[in-house]
């Protein structure tokens, strides 16, 4: 049973029903699926996803931010925030500083049935792709020299009370960073910029209060409570209703509606019951706060730090999804059933994944789908899940807006995309094997249906309404649609393996030759490739044994 299963999908030919194809995607390899655990936020659980910028001390310094405070910085932050609450409904508030954010759910909010991973994913996808989208509008004569990326955690509180001691602490941070970072730049910009200089004001700094800080500003001419609140307190988000002009009449006159718009304020105390309880949309929202903190306790501390981590020496998958893309693509007119430019927008986002992410040491992809395979003994982000998944999820996102331009010159990218994600552990090769074998009989299924679906509906001389094709391929068999796909003068096995094949991506352990992103030509030892091959046969692994190092 197991040779014929083989023999059958060998074929690639696609010499069998779709229906026998499901049913073998079911029956032989989407056990798999039994591996995926759920992550629900319980209730009444409130939900904060908290995004810190990735490495952004080297991205600050290779973007020549402004120390310690570049105030255009931290605005573009606050527009990408002001975007995040506009773009999902049920995020009521925000506060961030520096290079996080905090983005707080609504109690009953039941977005992406609560799953934590799908939600710290898509926050930070969607935010790291509108950080690359506004870049130009806060930085018009800066080069962006390459993609940001932010990683992403779900803080579970249990109820507006622990919320209150969580922003409080948020807060309390934002004040003592940015207190030494103003006394260590000012020290530094007296002074002759060494190493040893540095090491020397760090040390001079160490331990000190805040007092003493305050009277070091002083002496050197800084008043410290005079700076920015920007920089001193942070920014916090929430929707008010704003009037806003909607269309004019037939005399040029205004029309005018209230609409909800996320607004950013400044507070010195965004926990405090005076701050909170005075905007009814917040405590109706999220609760309400009855007194004001004091001292925070370690314990609280914490849980809010507690990270989830996936189970050691086992191999990882990181599966990406576009998110609406069906959506994204009737907007952006992308061809159908398959756009050759997006899908290898697509291949060039997860090359650049793998070529920033060494622990990964395989990728696959079709249509709007990625899965990344981090090798099995990788400690990558000492394996805490919420980073690794938002990590890849939002570098994959900015890469694919920086790239838009290279694959569609004359076409505007009329909003920024994004992609959710979950990480998986598989125990063994063999399983590792059958989920990727999974991924391309549904590539081999959904395309061939795809092909005779969109050749239906466009095709001149038979043209079918998208209801009418649906019917005419209810029920027929691989047979009938390779003879529905003759009748409209197209040869299926003829089309680009791209489509048929989905892509793979992997290093190369030779010189090997590569044309058009296809193994071809001499390249070097460790490049990354794209390649449209048969990856159910293990042949393609026991050709290619290096990619996952088995033994």
């Amino acid at each position: 049973m197991e040779a014929t299963l083989q023999m059958q999908v060998k074929s690639i030919s696609l010499s069998v029903d779709r229906r026998v194809l499901r049913n073998m995607a079911n029956s032989k390899f989407e056990y798999v699926k039994s591996f995926e655990l759920e992550d629900e936020v319980m209730f009444p659980n409130l939900i904060v996803v908290r995004i810190d910028g990735r490495d952004f001390s080297r991205f600050s310094q290779v973007h020549k931010f402004e120390k310690p405070n570049d105030k255009a910085a931290l605005n573009l932050m606050n527009s990408c925030s002001a975007a995040v609450l506009e773009e999902f409904s049920d995020i009521i508030f925000a506060y961030g500083y520096s290079d996080e954010y905090s983005f707080v759910f609504k109690k009953t909010s039941k977005f992406y049935q609560r799953r934590a991973s799908k939600i710290l994913s898509l926050v930070a996808s969607f935010f790291a792709a509108v950080y690359v989208t506004k870049w130009k509008e806060f930085f018009p004569q800066r080069k962006l020299e390459y993609a940001p990326s932010f990683s992403s955690k779900i803080v579970s509180c249990a109820s507006a009370e622990v919320l209150q001691v969580y922003l409080a602490w948020r807060q309390q941070d934002c004040h003592a960073n940015n207190l030494y970072e103003t006394c260590f730049w000012m020290l530094v910009n007296n002074r002759r910029k060494t190493k040893t200089i540095i090491s020397e004001i760090q040390e001079l700094l160490k331990d000190t209060q805040k007092q003493q800080k305050n009277e070091l500003l002083f002496q050197n001419g800084i008043n410290y409570k005079t700076l920015p609140e920007l920089f001193r307190q942070g920014s916090c988000l929430f929707k008010t209703k704003v009037e806003e002009t909607v269309k004019h009449d037939e005399n040029g006159n205004p029309v005018k509606r209230l609409r909800r718009k996320a607004v950013v304020v400044h507070s010195e105390d965004i926990a405090g019951r005076s701050f909170w309880n005075e905007h009814p949309s917040l405590y109706n929202d999220i609760g309400q706060f009855t007194k004001d903190i004091g001292k925070i306790e370690p314990d609280f501390v914490r849980s809010f730090q507690f990270e989830n981590k996936l189970l050691p020496l086992t191999w990882v998958v990181v599966r990406i999804d576009g998110c609406h893309f069906h959506r994204f693509s009737d907007v952006h007119e992308f061809e159908k059933p398959n756009d050759e430019q997006a899908l290898k927008l697509m291949n060039s986002c997860a090359v650049a994944v793998l070529e920033e992410f060494e622990d990964i040491h395989f990728a696959y992809g079709v249509s709007d789908e990625y899965s990344f395979v981090l090798k099995k003994e990788s400690e990558l982000y000492k394996r805490q899940s919420s980073k690794i998944i938002s990590a890849i999820a939002s570098l994959f996102t900015s890469t694919y807006v920086i790239k838009w331009r290279d694959f569609f010159p004359h076409k505007e990218l009329k909003y920024p995309p994004s992609f959710d994600g979950r990480a998986v552990c598989y125990p063994t090769y063999k399983i590792l094997l059958d989920y990727l074998a999974w991924r391309q009989v549904d590539c081999h299924i959904n395309n061939q249906y795809n092909t005779c679906f969109w050749n239906l509906v466009n095709n001149n001389k038979s043209k079918k309404t998208k209801e009418e094709s649906q019917a005419r391929l209810k029920g027929t068999q691989t047979r009938e649609k390779m003879e529905i796909l003759r009748e409209l003068k197209i040869e299926y096995n003829s089309l680009p393996l791209i489509f048929r094949m989905g892509s793979s991506v992997f290093r190369l352990k030779e010189a090997a030759a590569v044309e058009n992103g296809v193994v071809s030509g001499k390249k070097l030892e460790g490049q990354v490739v794209v390649d449209h091959c048969n990856i159910i046969e293990r042949c393609f692994w026991e050709e290619h044994p290096h990619i996952l190092s088995y033994s």
